[in-house]
């Protein structure tokens, strides 16, 4: 797991960010934004809300990317890996910019957020109960990830403290099933692709027994893969073969879920990766409101607009501010609706 201090946000190249933010918004609003003309560029201070109790908040650089882009200003009340408590409703951040602006970003900045956070939220459930358990190992991701999202993924997996894997196919060989089919047998395969990498890269294989995970180690592998092994013939093997190299990395990854992570814990395997970090993982529910502007009516919310109120607000502010209106509005069953479709 990262050290809490450690600024992973300086992993991302701010080209990248730029770009991604600028695809997104281009994406989104392809021509012309007509509710943008309806409300404006006044200046309003939107407040991101969080109505997933527990989650972990990640993918701030991303959320703030988009609105940079459109010239708005993120304030963050909580940092990047901070648990979000068991509030029914979490102010998170503010957003000011032109009421245009702020809304044009709105969903393309939510998504992003929504998505990273749901991945750390996942990561962190998954690293407590390993370490209830006492596993001294590894949690990695795959590249079971979103086409065009997988910097988001695998960088919410560094919030949620657990490894990326290899990110793409240049950082980490990797002989499956497929490729020692086509090549004829696993030796042949670890050779061929120790002739091409050298010794900068290492070579992982797919096994789908123990006997080809000793083949796979006597070719040269740095790391093999007991793939879809139920737990029970798992830990045999990876004790056998522990036993005969020790320094041979041994991976389990196939089936393994949030709820038979534990079964597959053993002092003989280093690393267990996880699709379902990426795959079928629930997103955070966060919404973004801009309160409504004085004499606008009654302060019951309407499609998505909010109470009014003077005042200055700051993180510290307990008094009535458009924020404790927010929290007090969405707190009623009947509003607790995210309108930015």
């Amino acid at each position: 797991m990262t050290s809490p201090a450690l600024d992973l946000s300086a992993v991302l190249p701010p080209p990248r960010l730029a770009q991604l933010a600028r695809d997104w918004l281009a994406e989104d609003v392809p021509q012309f934004d007509p509710a943008g003309a309806c409300v404006g560029s006044r200046e309003v201070t939107a407040t991101l809300l969080c109505k997933s109790p527990g989650s972990v908040l990640a993918g701030t650089p991303f959320f703030a990317a988009v609105f940079a882009e459109l010239g708005c200003r993120v304030e963050w009340l909580f940092p990047e890996g901070a648990s979000l408590g068991s509030e029914q409703v979490t102010q998170v951040a503010r957003v000011r910019g032109p009421a245009r602006c702020v809304l044009l970003g709105e969903r393309s900045a939510l998504n992003a957020l929504a998505r990273a956070s749901g991945i750390a939220t996942r990561c962190r459930h998954l690293l407590d109960t390993a370490g209830t358990a006492g596993w001294k190992g590894t949690l990695a991701g795959t590249r079971k990830t979103t086409p065009g999202f997988r910097i988001v993924e695998k960088y919410a997996m560094l919030v949620g403290g657990v490894a990326t894997h290899r990110s793409d196919l240049s950082g980490m060989v990797m002989l499956k099933d497929n490729h020692v089919w086509a090549c004829g047998s696993v030796t042949q395969a670890v050779r061929d692709a120790r002739a091409v990498c050298g010794f900068s890269s290492k070579i992982e294989v797919e096994c789908g027994s123990e006997e080809e995970g000793r083949e796979a180690a006597l070719a040269g592998a740095d790391i093999v893969m007991l793939d879809n092994f139920k737990p029970q013939a798992l830990h045999a093997a990876a004790r056998s073969l522990k036993q005969q190299f020790p320094l041979l990395l041994i991976e389990a990854s196939g089936g393994v879920t949030p709820d038979s992570l534990s079964q597959f814990l053993s002092p003989n395997v280093d690393v267990i990766s996880l699709g379902c970090i990426t795959q079928g993982c629930p997103v955070v529910d966060f919404s973004l409101k801009v309160p409504r502007p004085p004499g606008a009516g009654p302060s019951a919310p309407r499609d998505g607009l909010l109470p009014h109120t003077n005042g200055a607000t700051s993180p510290g502010d307990r008094g009535s501010s458009p924020s404790n209106d927010i929290i007090t509005t969405l707190s009623s069953p009947m509003s607790r609706r995210d309108f930015a479709f």
